[in-house]
């Protein structure tokens, strides 16, 4: 094939080499960005999405609880559980977690003011109600109601045997859950 017809078929499959080089390009730019939007999601966004889902919150050591998502703040998530006297909620600092299993793809980010209130504000509405609690760390647990919470720690006097106060650093909870 000579003439124009062989240069319009050359100039047609460069055209065409061109497009599909764009194509893929823009669709590494895509996945990049995709990537990128993803990394910036905390994990405090994907529970926020998972509000009134059922999930099983893994926490560091290797104990299980199942619940459903009540609130999600930047620090921290609320489950409502079971437990043996009924309906148990759970508050459990999210630097505790090793997993969650049922938690969607998707994420909320933070609308409401509410959403930055530390653990020690959370805590300190435990301790004015008198609630009894549970607090349970790497080392154990223990039964009782909060005294003190501090900047960084909180007080229980522990309700069993004889009642004496204990100090746990926030670092060490692993959950905070109703007696």
């Amino acid at each position: 094939m000579d003439g124009p017809g062989r240069w319009e078929l050359l100039f047609a499959d460069l055209e065409a080499q061109l497009v599909a080089h764009e194509v893929a390009e823009r669709g590494d730019a895509v996945a990049e960005l995709t990537r990128a939007e993803h990394a910036a999601i905390p994990l405090a966004d994907r529970c926020r999405a998972a509000l009134g889902a059922p999930v099983t919150v893994e926490l560091a050591d290797g104990e299980r609880v199942a619940g459903v998502v009540r609130r999600a703040a930047a620090t921290w998530v609320l489950l409502d559980g079971r437990g043996a006297s009924g309906q148990v909620e759970h508050l459990v600092p999210l630097a505790a977690v090793a997993s969650v299993v049922g938690l969607g793809r998707q994420a909320v980010p933070s609308t409401a003011r509410t959403d930055a209130l530390g653990l020690g504000t959370v805590l300190r509405r435990l301790q004015r109600d008198r609630a009894r609690v549970v607090v349970r760390t790497r080392a154990g647990q223990a039964v009782g109601r909060l005294v003190r919470i501090g900047a960084d720690h909180l007080d229980i006097d522990e309700t069993e045997a004889a009642p004496r106060p204990r100090v746990v650093p926030f670092t060490a909870l692993l959950r905070v859950s109703q007696a």
